[in-house]
């Protein structure tokens, strides 16, 4: 399962998406992700559907590498689905059995609910994937650069690498747990069968192995950045300059017209 989790790589292709100011990816992404949870019904949804798909289709980016995402947090999207279940109590009974009650209504908050998450993992994985450290770690600290008005342009600097290195470490993370986990196989650990305690405790020789490597990881990075003479935000000057195109005023107004049709959607279409 572990391999299956791609999100924070980047994936070089040439389209219109990777093309696209960091900045207006991450403001649009934003602005998707608020319309996302206002959404009412399918009828919304399907708007991100269509604009989804879009999205994958421009950037050249296989769709399995974006349902790999998805199989990786299937658990979570079973027990989300199974929690929501139980809270609809309209339309028509399907299932009376003891104090367990199933409506319509149920089900269908269930596979809403849950493709609400797809949805929002999706289009997380479209920024992440057409999108470089580099430029991501310039979109944020540009965003947020009006707070260096009340003294903190090194302390917006910092976030946004932060963030950044976060985002870049998770592919390197994942693919460390791998190796620990096969290497405890190996030694005749037994990390997928027994109960489930049994189990949580098997995860304690990978957990400890991990966070060392991660701490000296760490480390190292940050001597390999004093190395480079790294002093925070003052006086760094970027390579590459950032600059609005058509492709951004392009994606704005088709993202506006969704969130249009999202209003209208939960005022006019009762779905």
């Amino acid at each position: 399962m572990l391999k299956d989790i791609t999100f924070g790589q980047y994936i070089e292709r040439h389209s219109p998406i990777h093309k696209m100011d960091p900045r207006a990816k991450l403001m649009l992404l934003i602005l998707m992700i608020v319309f996302l949870f206002l959404s009412h019904g399918f009828a919304g949804l399907s708007l991100f559907v269509i604009l989804l798909f879009a999205g994958i289709a421009l950037s050249k980016i296989p769709l399995k590498m974006f349902l790999r995402n998805l199989k990786a947090i299937w658990i979570i999207l079973v027990f989300t689905a199974v929690i929501n279940l139980f809270y609809g109590s309209g339309g028509v009974l399907l299932v009376s059995f003891w104090k367990i009650h199933i409506y319509s209504e149920g089900v269908k908050r269930a596979v809403f609910m849950a493709l609400r998450i797809m949805l929002l993992i999706m289009l997380s994985s479209l920024l992440t994937y057409t999108t470089t450290p580099n430029d991501l770690t310039d979109g944020i600290e540009s965003l947020l650069s009006p707070l260096r008005f009340v003294g903190l342009k090194n302390a917006v600097h910092t976030l946004a690498m932060m963030m950044t290195i976060a985002l870049r470490f998770i592919p390197t993370l994942v693919e460390e747990t791998e190796k620990i986990m096969n290497a405890q196989k190996a030694r005749g650990a037994d990390l997928e069968d027994g109960k489930l305690l049994d189990r949580i405790r098997a995860l304690i020789p990978i957990l400890i192995p991990l966070l060392i490597s991660s701490i000296r990881r760490a480390y190292e990075l940050a001597e390999a950045m004093e190395c480079r003479c790294y002093n925070g935000g003052e006086g760094r000057v970027r390579m590459k300059r950032l600059h609005y195109g058509k492709v951004d005023l392009f994606a704005a107004i088709t993202c506006v017209f969704v969130c249009v049709g999202i209003i209208l959607a939960n005022y006019y279409i009762n779905f």
